[in-house]
């Protein structure tokens, strides 16, 4: 029930409670009355009027401070420097108001200060009993709750702040669920001492001998429950220990506050391999895709499928989804179908390698900006397959920015890699060829804007290492690892696409800067071996023992280390978090457009040979794994203007 209607009417809880305050503060004022009066203060002539004036200051100051809106249920700290303060103001209100009325003539000195105090305590002391109550009682335990659900025994790692933070805001000191035995401390010095009631029993080292003590005195630990999933000790020693002990490592997953009984779930990959959150200029992003058409090629991706959901969620005008495969093409746009019903989309069976199919699309759609995610991206079946991935990397590249300068296309956006830099293999250079493509049509001052976002792997996208890990892990093994000290950068579906449309909208809005290549932040690259071992343990196993690792050396094609940079691109700072900007060589457009004629022949006649010769001519320098004849590397000397 609300009453007075409107945003900021009232409901009955809110006048309760604050008809409970201004009782209270009266009743405060009558006890510091009677403690200068006693018996008397019934006698005393102006006892109505004292009571009625501070009555009306208590009323209005309160709702002008909000007092009665805060809900009980969550008293804190916060409501109780409410208190105090609307406290303070009433009795320096009253004061000067009862100066005008009477000249405090008759009225005690002492009974203000002793009002204060005891008004803080009647107010405060009532929601904090309210609480105690909600969150169990006295005891702390609903006896009746907890005979349909036993609690598990729970350890949190983490600081000390962190596991504060998230028993106090979810409710674990009173949880009929969870019973905490502890912190384990991922800082030295603070072992023996309490949070919340909570003994910090040791540091994350000690844990292999924190819980057999526990399991002496009585208590089996059930869990490890990570304080922040942004964990800044060891993992590798935590996932050992935690795999020795037979223990799951879990992290919460519900919002806090929100009076439900947490819930728990067992650790992730993603968890383990996050980062902090980047911030996101949400405004260029808005601007970029907001109420206009947008066309994704390689829609049924793992990256074309999340840039489809993410653009969505800005309220394009039309979304155009143009994949290659029927299956991914209908799942993706069954998905948006559920999930955004009011959007106008089409979906069309499209192959990026037919230049007219691509023109005609274009010219029909006539988007704003287009995201050209369609690619072939697994290395070993392109070094078996060469001139199908050059005619789908290179070929498809330019027949789709072809037709978006045609159209006049506002922004297009290139998806690449960093195996685009000093390639040694077939997709690597072809990627880097695309990328020189773009760059080309993008100094050339057309109205088309053309922006290259490269980054690293992506967790669990189609054929990567993450899916196959899963498969051989749940057969039981062994795991195969091509090279002890192979190093990949990794960031999640979701991250990654974010960071695109955030790289995009940098790009387009930053006008003068034509000719360079959007880099993402992909962190510190993590060993495969390491992300095998991991992953082993996350699924309760050990390594080495419950699942064997193998190392089966080098596929043609793969490097030990891959780089986000070239030595010679001078990176530098977007202005934006996340994204750095490469200024790699540029190719003259006339050398480009010759030698990618040459390849295209090559590619038509079925020469695989001759056409990996071709592909690799067209890059620049030296480091790419053949070198370029000098007149090539003169071709490559002009940077972006």
């Amino acid at each position: 029930m609300r009453i007075f209607g409107g945003k900021r009417s009232l409901s009955w809880k809110s006048m309760l409670a604050s008809g409970h305050d201004v009782i209270m503060a009266v009743a405060a004022l009558l006890i510091a009355l009677a403690a200068r009066y006693g018996d008397d203060v019934w006698r005393v002539d102006q006892l109505g009027l004292w009571l009625g004036l501070f009555a009306f200051t208590a009323l209005v100051v309160f709702q002008l401070l909000g007092l009665g809106r805060g809900m009980w249920r969550f008293a804190s700290i916060t409501d109780l420097r409410t208190i105090v303060l609307a406290s303070t103001i009433a009795v320096i209100v009253y004061m000067g108001l009862l100066f005008g009325v009477t000249r405090l003539e008759g009225f005690p000195r002492t009974a203000l200060p002793i009002a204060w105090f005891v008004m803080i305590v009647l107010m405060g002391a009532p929601r904090l009993a309210y609480r105690a109550f909600k969150d169990g009682g006295l005891t702390g335990i609903r006896t009746r709750d907890l005979a349909d659900h036993p609690r598990e025994n729970i350890l949190i790692v983490g600081t000390v702040s962190e596991a504060d933070q998230v028993i106090r805001g979810y409710g674990l000191e009173n949880s009929i669920r969870y019973r905490v035995h502890g912190i384990v401390d991922i800082k030295p010095g603070k072992s023996g001492r309490r949070v919340r009631g909570i003994p910090v029993l040791g540091e994350v080292s000690e844990l292999a001998e924190i819980v057999p003590r526990l399991s002496r005195a009585g208590t089996t630990v059930n869990a490890l429950v990570l304080a922040s999933t942004g964990f800044s000790g060891n993992w590798s020693a935590l996932l050992h220990t935690a795999t020795e002990l037979e223990l799951p490592l879990r992290r919460v997953t519900s919002k806090p506050l929100t009076g439900m009984e947490p819930d728990l779930a067992e650790l992730t990959l993603e968890d383990l391999l996050s980062r902090p959150s980047v911030k996101l200029e949400m405004d260029n992003i808005d601007a970029l895709i907001r109420n206009r058409t947008v066309l994704v090629t390689g829609a049924g991706g793992s990256i074309g499928a999340e840039i489809v959901r993410q653009v969505a969620t800005y309220e394009p005008e039309h979304l155009v989804l143009v994949d290659l495969s029927e299956y991914a093409l209908y799942e993706i746009d069954h998905e948006i179908s559920r999930d955004f019903p009011e959007l106008s989309r089409s979906a069309v069976l499209g192959d990026v390698r037919n230049a007219e199919q691509m023109r005609r699309l274009v010219l029909a759609e006539n988007p704003s900006v287009i995201f050209h995610a369609a690619a072939r991206k697994h290395v070993p079946l392109m070094e078996a397959n060469v001139c199908d991935g050059i005619a789908t990397n290179v070929f498809g590249t330019r027949n789709v920015a072809d037709a978006a300068v045609e159209a006049g296309v506002d922004a297009f956006v290139m998806i690449s890699t960093d195996k685009a830099i000093r390639p040694t293999s077939t997709m690597g250079a072809t990627k880097r060829v695309a990328e020189l493509y773009c760059q080309s049509l993008d100094v050339a001052e057309s109205r088309t804007r053309f922006v290259t976002v490269r980054f690293g792997n992506v967790l669990g996208s189609t054929g990567s290492v993450v899916p196959l890990f899963r498969r051989q892990i749940l057969a039981g093994g062994p795991v195969t690892v091509t090279h002890p000290d192979m190093k990949r950068y990794f960031m999640t579906i979701p991250e990654a696409t974010q960071l695109v449309l955030q790289a995009a909208a940098t790009g387009v809005s930053q006008r003068l800067t034509r000719g360079r290549i959007m880099v993402l932040d992909m962190g510190e690259p993590v060993r495969i071996v390491d992300l095998a071992r991991s992953m082993i343990v996350l699924a309760g196993l050990r390594p080495d023992q419950d699942v064997e690792i193998q190392f089966t050396g080098l596929r043609p094609g793969e490097k030990l280390f891959e780089e986000l940079f070239d030595p010679t691109e001078n990176p530098e700072s977007s202005g934006v978090d996340g994204v750095f900007v490469a200024s790699p060589l540029l190719a003259e457009a006339d050398f480009l457009l010759r030698a990618i004629a040459e390849l295209e022949e090559a590619v038509a006649n079925a020469d695989a040979s001759k056409a990996r010769s071709r592909l690799f001519e067209l890059l620049p320098g030296p480091g790419s794994g053949v070198s370029a004849p000098e007149t090539d590397a003169k071709t490559y000397g002009r940077r972006p203007a």
